[in-house]
């Protein structure tokens, strides 16, 4: 699937505000805050802030999900030792690999929405059963958290795995390790001190929320397009107003996700800049959508029978390397 923009495509020469660039660790910080104002609301019982608050911190979560996927593309931070350490640290937290979803990751986007695409499976094989894809979309919708990394270590464990770096799997069995060391002394120290209620309210709760979101957001991008190129297979807002700002800003500019397709090196403050890659080449192809809104109801109107891809089609899509041989990527 072609995955670069022609040199054609107008670029926005305005540079982003600056504050766009700090967006992490705005994020994180804004995320400390909030988890322990919910620990303040659940010490005094005040269970009403406590809700308010658990949705606060699930969104900011999610932003912090977000930042893993930009770590992966080594775009978190200037600094690699330390964009691989927050990586390492925030797939840690939320039960996933960074090696294994970085070189799953690199598939999604070689390959995106043909049955190499393993981010997408099971959605992406046309010979797959409705009512597996059915189950498979209501359990990654409602168990985001556990769904994913199932996602992930099933491209690593399966007999045919793609990820066949050695260098790789040494590395991403000894995250596995890390997660298998740390999660017990972290759940042993909650157990000594009591502190359930807290686990609770300011990491469970959330994080299964955050998940969720992760999910519907992915699913938002791509889920229920049978188009041949990258905007026809995936779904991007370019939306404005101060609430889209906002969103934009919290979960660093994933809703221009089509650029991301195009430009994969962009780090997110520049993705608004060439939204312009994002507008209809070819027949099959949609504007981006204007608000949240509508990019959500077009997910929900193609969740009963839920497929990616052209190949549902009968259509061969050429791949970025096959492209690139070919001298027109």
């Amino acid at each position: 699937m072609n995955s670069a923009p022609t040199t054609e495509i107008d670029v926005d020469l305005h540079e982003p505000h600056w504050i766009t660039r700090v967006a992490f660790p705005i994020l994180a910080a804004l995320l400390g805050l909030s988890q322990v104002s919910l620990a303040v609301a659940v010490y005094h019982h005040v269970y009403w802030v406590a809700v308010i608050l658990v949705f606060v911190v699930s969104h900011l979560m999610h932003g912090m999900l977000i930042g893993f996927h930009e770590a992966t593309h080594g775009l978190l931070r200037e600094n690699r030792t330390l964009n691989e350490i927050d990586g390492v640290l925030i797939g840690t937290l939320s039960l996933m690999s960074f090696s294994l979803y970085r070189a799953a990751h690199q598939m999604h986007h070689a390959y995106l929405a043909t049955e190499r695409d393993e981010e997408l499976w099971p959605f992406i094989h046309p010979r797959m059963n409705r009512g597996v894809r059915v189950l498979a979309a209501v359990a990654e919708l409602t168990m985001g958290m556990f769904f994913t990394p199932f996602l992930f270590f099933r491209t690593f464990l399966r007999k045919d795995s793609p990820v066949r770096s050695q260098k790789v799997r040494r590395r991403v069995w000894l995250e596995i390790v890390g997660m298998a060391v740390a999660w017990p002394v972290i759940l042993s120290v909650i157990g000594y001190f009591h502190w359930w209620t807290y686990f609770l309210w300011m990491h469970l709760a959330p994080a299964w929320l955050a998940g969720n979101m992760q999910s519907v957001r992915k699913y938002v991008e791509h889920v229920g397009l049978t188009g041949a190129t990258v905007n026809a297979s995936t779904r991007s807002v370019v939306a404005e107003g101060w609430t889209a700002t906002f969103l934009n800003f919290t979960l660093l500019h994933e809703p221009y996700h089509g650029v991301h397709h195009w430009r994969s090196g962009l780090s997110h403050p520049d993705l608004p800049r060439h939204a312009a890659a994002l507008e209809p080449a070819v027949a099959e192809e949609r504007p981006p959508f204007r608000s949240f809104t509508a990019a959500v109801w077009d997910l929900i109107i193609n969740l009963p029978d839920p497929k990616v891809g052209a190949q549902w089609r009968g259509v061969s899509v050429p791949t970025r390397q096959e492209l690139a041989r070919q001298g027109t990527n």
